[in-house]
Formats: C-alpha cells, sequence, structure tokens
C-alpha cells in the first residue's frame, strides 16, 4: 500500500540464462544452504516482530495490523524487465506494529511451475505535516542465481500528485544504486470503488543488477518510464479486488540495451496488467 506516495519495490528475478557480470548458476548444495538461510531470516524477522507485538499492541497508542494478497498477472515485470515467460501468481503478507511492518512476498512462474523468489522487506514509516518518510531493508531470495540485498529510503508528499523519490542502494549484487521518481493520483468513483493513476521514471546508478549498456558494462542513466491504472473494488468492509494495467519502455540506449537483454522475449516495451485479491486484518 502506498503511503504518501512512497512505492515499495518487491519484484526481483532474473532468468539464469540472462546473468549479468559473470554471475553463475548454483549447485544443489548452495541453493540447499540458501533455503535455509531464507528460513533463517524469514522466522526470525517474523519471530521477533510478534515477539514484540504483544506487550506493544496492549498499550493504546501502538496500532498492530496485518493484510494479505494474491495476485494473477499476465508476466512478472520489475523494473520494466519482463521476466517470465506467460503468467505469474504472486502472494504477500504484510505485518505491521506502529511504524514498522514486515511483509513477506513471493513469485510463482505459471510457465515452469516453480516458486523462483521469495522477497522480505522490513520497513520503517514516519510522518510529519505533508511529508512522509519510510526506511527499508530488502532481501531477494532468488532461486538459480545468487540473492542480493537492497537498503532504501523514500521521501513523500500529501499533496497534489503525491510526488515521491525513493533510492534504492543494492549492496550486494549490484553494488550500485536505482532511484525512482512517482506522481499519482486517486479518484472516488462512488459506492467505495476508487481508481489509481500513477507514473514514474526510473534512473540507474552504475547498479550491475539492471544490467549493461551499449558498451557491455553497467552504467549510469535514465533507464524506464512507467504509466498505470488501477481499480480498487470493495467486496466487504476488509476484501477487496484490484484489476490494473501498466505500460513500461525504456529510456535510451543504454536502457534499452539492458531491458532487452534481461527480458524473456528481448523487448525493451512491455505490456502487462492483473488482478489482486487482498484482505485487511
Amino acid at each position: 500500500m502506498r503511503k504518501y506516495g512512497i512505492k515499495k519495490e518487491v519484484r526481483f528475478r532474473r532468468s539464469s540464462s540472462n546473468l549479468p557480470c559473470g554471475r553463475q548458476q548454483e549447485n544443489k548444495k548452495t541453493k540447499e544452504t540458501k533455503m535455509n538461510l531464507r528460513v533463517l531470516i524469514t522466522a526470525l524477522a517474523l519471530a521477533a516482530l510478534t515477539a514484540f507485538a504483544g506487550p506493544a499492541a496492549a498499550r493504546a497508542e501502538v496500532e498492530a495490523s496485518g493484510s494479505a494478497e494474491v495476485g494473477v498477472f499476465s508476466n512478472y515485470v520489475w523494473r520494466g524487465q519482463r521476466l517470465s515467460e506467460a503468467a505469474a501468481i504472486q502472494p504477500s503478507v504484510t505485518f505491521g506494529l506502529g511504524a514498522f511492518s514486515a511483509n513477506l512476498w513471493a513469485n510463482y512462474d505459471v510457465d515452469t511451475k516453480e516458486a523462483n523468489e521469495t522477497d522480505l522487506t522490513l520497513s520503517y514509516s514516519t510522518s510529519f505535516d505533508k511529508a512522509g518518510i519510510e526506511l527499508g531493508y530488502i532481501y531477494y531470495a532468488l532461486d538459480g542465481v545468487a540473492d542480493t540485498q537492497e537498503f532504501y529510503v523514500g521521501l513523500g508528499l500529501d499533496v497534489l500528485l503525491e510526488p515521491s523519490l525513493t533510492l534504492y542502494y543494492d549492496i550486494g549484487e549490484g553494488n550500485g544504486a536505482f532511484l525512482v521518481a512517482a506522481v499519482g493520483h486517486a479518484f472516488e468513483l462512488g459506492k467505495g470503488i476508487g481508481l489509481g493513476l500513477g507514473a514514474s521514471i526510473g534512473f540507474n546508478v552504475e547498479n550491475k543488477i539492471m544490467g549493461n549498456g551499449t558498451d557491455g558494462t553497467a552504467f549510469s542513466g535514465f533507464y524506464n518510464g512507467e504509466f498505470s491504472a488501477s481499480l480498487s473494488v470493495p467486496v466487504t468492509k476488509d476484501v477487496s479486488i484490484e484489476p490494473m494495467v501498466a505500460y513500461s519502455y525504456a529510456i535510451g540506449d543504454n536502457a534499452k540495451a539492458a531491458i532487452s537483454a534481461a527480458s524473456t522475449d528481448g523487448n525493451h516495451n512491455v505490456f502487462w496488467g492483473g488482478v489482486t485479491l487482498a484482505a485487511s486484518f
């Protein structure tokens, strides 16, 4: 969910046939080790949140919350890269306690019939006047390639078009940054139905995860522009159905080369859509 226009990004997977900068496929032992590490990190994060939630939630000033979603999309798209041949199913669960939250997200590739990614996001958000700030950490647990990690900081304004600026820094495989500037607006259509329109632009800063430019090396420059439209249709007080469509295009020759190489269809522009069933508790 977006707060003050800050949009979390928890979308990452790279096909093992398009590995940048000498990434190597993992052997069976490495995969097993990574799986154990994923389970341990997730368990520790959720256990810590749960342990703190008990006594903290008892205090009236601290609010505990939770939500669960499952989305079905025509393709898995992340920062303009089309990362699946066919449809993707993406479940997600979030637990919040005051300003802190933990999110667990996964991707299931319908074509390969594999769950090939699990992401854990830990975040802290606060606001003052008409500004909101969010600090976070994302652990990307990937099948077939090395896992990676990002820290991010986002600033959003609760004004017309809800402008936001979010900086992601990859401390693992990417060893570089990615900046996203976004705007959006929500319209009430009546009977609780909402229409959301959004646009964003990405800027790469020597982030190897984002692929190589025309000279075969990591680059800095504009990456992709994206337009999106979504509906939120309430089913009950706490359940909604959210269809969406989006279009992303590469900006500049370096971005075209990088996105084309990473995308499963070899293109640098992509149109996709899907529907999400969301519930809060």
